[in-house]
């Protein structure tokens, strides 16, 4: 299988963990690349990911080697891999909106000049641009979808900005022969899937559900960054729509980062509270508690999306993957319970079903 090129908008702690993944995988026997849908998906396996061009706006990381990069700046997920020297070097791209009120506080920007990103997505010859940008930076993940569509490649969107499930957009991806992935990764072991699993099974045998909500907490600056209440529309929508989702009826619902808290670092603490009744009208109350390292959480997943992106610009697809995007995103085209979800995606691998 041909190397699957992949540029980077954003390098963040999901960039690191998908990078040190990609290479950590590439290193282990078959039988050990845990949270992976298969070591090889369709013939494509993590070392196949070549990552050629990417982009960002902080001082301390454009300029730098992207192995250097990833452990720059204020990044702080743990690394599990040293990541050799990759020779691509990252460039300036555009602010527009991607530093809100409190990044724009602890983030330097870069004074190097912007680059022009579809000129160099081509000259890269890159396959599928990686959407990290973060949370409420729609013009500018607006603006680096355009380039995707003006460059000829494929986008696969990990943060909650509606491209892949917003008509117009896909539409322009249809048209321009181009698919496209997401929106808002869901992490492999996160608090959305643990919510939509849960409700989905007091739906599935028989009880109603009343009300129910999450609290998320984290000390990364994408917790930093959602302190701005004006920045947190679409990811409160993307997180709640994927829960809500999994009931036939309405239920209240409320989702959402609850804090930031400096010293949890990477980490990420959920609150999951579901009330309901069963038999004979009886009350039933679930608490849970999940702790997870939040970027690697989501690395597997985002392997398998590009993996799956690659196979459809194999097979000359064009506008938004539905069964990838319904397994590997909180807000896609088409919400799907988890098992329909990996179902769906498996057989788009195996050629069995289009989207």
């Amino acid at each position: 299988m041909a190397k699957v090129k992949v540029a980077l908008a954003g390098i963040g702690n999901c960039a690191s963990a998908l990078i040190q993944g990609t290479k950590y995988y590439s290193k282990l026997p078959q039988d050990e690349a845990i949270g992976l849908l298969s070591y090889s998906l369709g013939g494509i396996t993590p070392s196949d990911i070549d990552f050629v061009a990417a982009f960002d706006v902080d001082k301390e990381k454009v300029g730098k080697d992207l192995a250097d990069a990833i452990f720059s700046g204020l990044n702080n997920t743990p690394k599990f891999f040293d990541v050799q020297k990759i020779g691509v070097k990252v460039k300036k791209g555009p602010v527009i909106d991607g530093l809100g009120k409190y990044l724009s506080g602890v983030i330097k920007e870069s004074d190097q000049p912007s680059v022009d990103v579809a000129k160099e997505l081509k000259e890269t010859e890159t396959e599928i641009l990686v959407n990290y940008l973060p949370v409420g930076s729609t013009k500018a993940v607006q603006w680096y979808a355009e380039q995707a569509i003006k460059a000829g490649v494929a986008f696969v969107n990990a943060m909650p900005v509606f491209i892949a499930s917003n008509k117009a957009w896909a539409d322009r991806f249809d048209k321009a022969s181009l698919p496209v992935a997401g929106d808002d990764v869901m992490s492999q072991i996160g608090a959305t899937v643990l919510h939509k699993t849960l409700i989905k099974l007091l739906h599935d045998r028989g009880a109603k559900i009343d009300q129910t909500y999450q609290l998320n907490i984290g000390g990364d600056t994408d917790f930093l960054n959602m302190l701005e209440e004006q920045r947190l529309a679409d990811k409160r929508e993307s997180k709640t729509s994927a829960v809500r989702a999994m009931t036939p009826y309405s239920v209240p619902t409320r989702i959402g980062p609850s804090d930031y808290v400096e010293f949890l670092k990477n980490d990420k603490i959920c609150y999951i509270w579901i009330k309901g009744r069963y038999f004979g009208n009886t009350p039933v109350t679930i608490e849970a508690k999940l702790h997870v390292v939040d970027a690697p959480d989501s690395g597997g997943i985002m392997i398998d999306a590009i993996r799956g992106t690659k196979i459809a610009l194999e097979r000359g697809l064009s506008g938004p993957l539905v069964s990838l995007s319904s397994y590997c995103f909180k807000h896609p085209p088409l919400q799907l319970p988890y098992d329909e979800a990996k179902r769906a995606f498996m057989e788009f691998v195996e050629g069995k079903r289009e989207r």
